[in-house]
């Protein structure tokens, strides 16, 4: 047996790394095929604002789950690329508004072919087992139990008994 799957749940968030890595590295090498300078980490902030434009740095950050330190990071590179621009939010002064700019915008154009390849390999990838089926239901049910108490205070309370 793999040495991964013999440790179970120990390694799981090893496991997990190691598969979102790859599929970073794999989907990034065909950006790079068709000559498209983008990172596939971007593909969240991207997406969501192909969905909803000029959203504010915090309206990022929530609704991708992670930190306003993260969000203002990212953005900040993309900044630099020229591929998005802030501006304060009239509503609220101490807010930052996010848009793509003009070079943002040809570059969605560009990708979102790539993410409609990307869907369709995935779903035939996660139909060739019938495991890999249950997969993003599964996901969802780990995420949802999580939400209800993190795994911190599970390991907490059974290291009481």
């Amino acid at each position: 047996m793999s040495f991964y799957p013999s440790l179970g749940y120990l390694i799981f968030g090893t496991r997990l790394r190691r598969l979102s890595e790859y599929f970073l590295a794999e989907v990034n090498k065909v950006y790079e095929y068709e000559g498209i300078a983008f990172d596939a980490s971007w593909f969240p902030v991207f997406y969501l604002m192909s969905q909803r434009p000029a959203l504010t740095l915090q309206d990022i950050a929530t609704e991708l789950e992670v930190s306003h330190s993260a969000i203002s990071q990212l953005i900040a590179g993309l900044k630099k690329k020229g591929l998005v621009k802030t501006e304060k939010c009239e509503e609220d002064g101490r807010r930052q508004r996010v848009a793509f700019t003009v070079k943002g915008k040809a570059l969605l154009a560009k990708v979102q072919p790539i993410w409609k390849a990307i869907a369709v390999c995935m779903q035939a990838v996660s139909e060739a087992d019938a495991r890999s089926k249950q997969l993003l239901d599964g996901l969802a049910g780990l995420e949802a139990s999580l939400d209800k108490q993190s795994l911190s205070d599970r390991i907490f309370k059974e290291l009481e008994k």
